[in-house]
């Protein structure tokens, strides 16, 4: 089908989507870590390795242009609610002929190498969606029809990344985003259509939470990142049984999954959660191409933005959170409480064991304890351990009490 029939014969059903490109505040520099606020020196290495990766990124391209590679799309997050949806996607340089279905060890996906300024044609559920360049926002971009323009193709920035925010009306429930760029097959994505009545979501940490990572060691943290069979990646023992348990709760509660990991690393983690018995839901992971005001976000910066723009873009939801005790989990819930009164739930913190931590065992009492909070923290080192005490109160708090936000 060309790309005039494909555009022409949904419209004849449904009138076009309405979206704009915007920049979420996932991966946008706090005021403090600005480029004009630090010193010289600091400066002038962000701007070397933002000028040596600009670099690399241009030599790359052509390289692979002179090889015959062109342009796909990696469909990343899609989700939000019947009346808008937020999707984010990267188009990358690779080979002629259909992309593999199969996933690759991380150290082969860390080379991926972006291509620019790609034009994307892009539907829900075969509706095309007309989109614009609005320009960059550092901060939480909420929908507002008065900023829409016409266009029918989106422009991918210097990474190869779109975010987009999509004005629709959809039943609750999964469905299909589909990407196109020329020469090549549609990449379809899933969009997690979240129903206005759900009022509990899960957010939910990936490493050493649900995914054994061994993220507080370097070397083996690098070494399952980047080398380490994915399909062999091992699960948390009983965490997948603890959120389905807490799913059965609510089927229409969102389950929405974090980690500091890379976009690249995105197909690997999905497959992982499906394939573990996790319950589905968006994966939002980090952008490491640095770049001059925003450079690469801290793993603290990027979890506390996450959460700020799910915070933002679902204000009436109240949400269980997710961590483990091997990093700043503890201590990133406990300021998400404090800038958010009322809207966590309950926090659950899984306890790494001696050889995840990298501590020996007669120092091992907690990595990263807890400060003191206004909800309940849950321990456990394993999810049997946490849903013995954890899913009791959940169920109790859910089904009987608990403040609804905006009521």
């Amino acid at each position: 089908m060309s790309e005039d029939e494909r555009g022409k014969k949904p419209g004849h059903r449904h009138a076009a989507i309405r979206a704009r490109h915007v920049a979420t505040s996932f991966d946008a520099a706090s005021p403090h870590e600005r480029l004009e606020r630090q010193t010289l020196p600091v400066r002038l290495t962000r701007v070397g390795v933002t000028t040596g990766f600009d670099l690399w990124a241009r030599l790359s391209a052509a390289l692979c242009r002179r090889l015959g590679w062109y342009p796909r799309v990696e469909p990343y997050v899609g989700y939000g609610t019947e009346h808008y949806s937020r999707l984010i996607c990267r188009t990358v340089l690779s080979p002629p002929g259909p992309q593999s279905s199969s996933v690759s060890r991380g150290i082969w996906t860390a080379l991926t190498v972006p291509a620019a300024h790609t034009r994307v044609a892009i539907a829900i559920d075969s509706v095309p969606i007309e989109t614009v360049q609005v320009g960059d926002s550092e901060f939480y971009d909420a929908p507002d029809t008065r900023r829409n323009q016409s266009s029918k193709l989106a422009l991918s920035d210097r990474s190869g990344f779109l975010d987009l925010v999509a004005e629709h009306q959809l039943e609750p429930g999964p469905h299909q985003v589909t990407y196109h760029v020329s020469r090549r097959s549609l990449a379809p994505g899933p969009l997690y259509t979240i129903p206005s009545s759900a009022r509990i979501g899960v957010i939910s940490d990936i490493d050493d939470t649900i995914l054994v990572t061994q993220a507080p060691s370097l070397l083996k943290a690098g070494y399952n990142l980047l080398l380490a069979n994915p399909t062999k990646r091992a699960s948390v023992p009983g965490m997948s049984v603890l959120y389905s348990r807490i799913r059965s709760i609510d089927r229409n509660m969102p389950f929405f999954y974090l980690s500091a990991s890379p976009w690249n690393v995105e197909a690997t983690i999905r497959r992982f959660i499906n394939d573990h018995g996790f319950p589905a839901g968006p994966i939002l992971l980090r952008d490491l191409d640095p770049r001059p005001k925003t450079f690469i976000p801290s793993t603290v910066q990027h979890k506390q933005e996450f959460i700020q723009q799910l915070m933002a873009d679902f204000p009436r939801m109240r949400f269980i959170l997710f961590g483990d005790d091997g990093q700043s989990d503890p201590s990133t819930y406990a300021e998400v409480v404090r800038r958010y009164p009322g809207r966590v739930l309950a926090i659950g913190i899984r306890q790494l064991i001696p050889r995840e931590s990298g501590l020996p065992s007669v120092k091992r009492t907690s990595t990263q304890p807890a400060p003191e909070m206004d909800v309940p923290v849950f321990y456990g080192t394993t999810g049997a351990n946490l849903m013995k005490t954890m899913l009791p109160y959940l169920e109790h708090i859910c089904r009987h009490g608990g403040p609804i936000i905006g009521s």
